[in-house]
């Protein structure tokens, strides 16, 4: 381990001379192959910490999918369906656990995962290299890699894949700096620590809180304690389905991550599963394809007839009307929030998106009236009393 890394630039190639290093002692990671840059090693160290706490917290193999500092997806290593693996892109591939959970990750939002940074929780097996090898991804960060797995991916991008080890029992000090335009900030670490705990104050009429919806509410926290605020994230069956970050509206994130969640939903739809792709399209072009057909910008490709290079005839247009009836059919979704809900169009959004379970901090002036359209929806909500910014 060295005790500094040069590296080519910071966020922008104006940005010299840049460098991460350690004022004492060594890093804690190792570059096994490749050339991490600076937003690669703020997504690594980010990403780690939050597979560190979802492994921690669970139990379970997890991973993270991250872009631009905030998580794309994350998830903990559950099986997967056979609607999840197609529409995933793994159903010809063998998972193991950290596969299944890095194919969660990615695959909740496969656009935005687009040239991801990838966190693994446990050490990175010969499964989970080769589902790396095959998307595109920028690099990864685990706490060891098996010979296998590490041969394949050091032949990923020509060789130039960034593959870093950290030592998993590196513990960093209890105050932490950022220098932001020559001034130094300094604060105590976040060590909150998310667990069932957070989640007993349930303010509802509904106080059912189910083993899976605990475990979904936690995910989502330990999301969104390493997600840019303003932040809110929906999760179901042991991954993030929807995040919405950085928004400086409330709304906005609400928005934005149930977007996000109902287009993984209607990804799992008869129409488009069974859309006639031609055999040489790309997984990239798929994805962009697939969230064109799912939008209403979809009669304007047909019209324009594009659609013909991707398909070998032409597909039957998912109507207004089927989608709404299919998203009517997602349940079971639970919610966190990284700050308090101001007013209750929080909850109605969310309500639209099969949301049955949701955990924020409370504290807002209009408590009640959040609480009174959870009642309306026989919606669970748990107050955790923490807020959990990140910036």
């Amino acid at each position: 381990m060295a005790k500094e890394l040069e590296l080519k630039y910071g966020c922008n190639p104006n940005q010299k001379p840049a460098r991460i290093f350690m004022k004492e002692g060594e890093l804690p990671v190792e570059v096994l192959n490749g050339k991490p840059g600076f937003i690669n090693f703020l997504d690594a160290f980010n990403s780690w910490q939050l597979v560190r706490e979802l492994k921690a917290a669970t139990g379970l193999p997890s991973a993270a999918s991250f872009k631009h500092v905030s998580p794309a997806g994350a998830a903990v290593g559950l099986p997967l369906s056979e609607v999840e693996k197609k529409i995933y892109f793994v159903d010809d591939l063998e998972l193991s656990p950290t596969a299944s959970a890095y194919a969660r990750a990615r695959g909740a939002d496969r656009m935005s995962s687009y040239g991801d940074w990838v966190a693994l929780s446990d050490a990175c097996d010969v499964q989970t290299a080769k589902l790396l090898a095959r998307e595109v991804s920028d690099g990864v960060i685990a706490p060891g890699y098996t010979d296998e797995a590490l041969e394949v991916l050091k032949t990923k991008r020509k060789g130039g894949y960034n593959v870093v080890r950290i030592d998993p029992a590196y513990i960093p000090a209890p105050v932490e700096h950022k220098d932001v335009f020559g001034i130094t900030f300094e604060q105590g670490r976040n060590e909150l620590k998310i667990d069932n705990a957070l989640l007993e104050n349930v303010v509802t009429d509904c106080k059912t809180l189910p083993d899976d919806a605990k475990r979904d509410l936690v995910i989502a926290l330990i999301a969104l304690k390493y997600t840019q605020s303003n932040s809110v994230c929906y999760a179901r069956g042991g991954q993030c389905i929807g995040i919405g970050a950085g928004q400086q509206s409330r709304i906005h994130c609400t928005r934005l991550a149930g977007n996000k969640a109902d287009i993984w939903w209607l990804r799992q739809h008869e129409k488009v599963l069974n859309l006639p792709f031609k055999a040489d399209i790309r997984r990239p072009d798929r994805d962009n394809t697939i969230d064109v057909y799912i939008s209403d910008d979809w009669m304007d490709v047909l019209a324009e007839g594009t659609w013909q290079q991707f398909f070998t005839e032409r597909p039957v247009p998912l109507t207004r009307e089927e989608k709404r009836e299919w998203l009517d059919r997602l349940d079971g979704v639970s919610l966190g929030s990284d700050a308090f809900f101001p007013f209750g169009d929080n909850i109605e959004r969310a309500h639209r998106s099969g949301v049955r379970y949701i955990a924020q901090p409370g504290g807002s002036i209009r408590d009640d009236n959040v609480i009174e359209t959870c009642n309306k929806y026989g919606i669970a909500m748990a107050f955790t009393g923490i807020r959990l910014f990140h910036h």
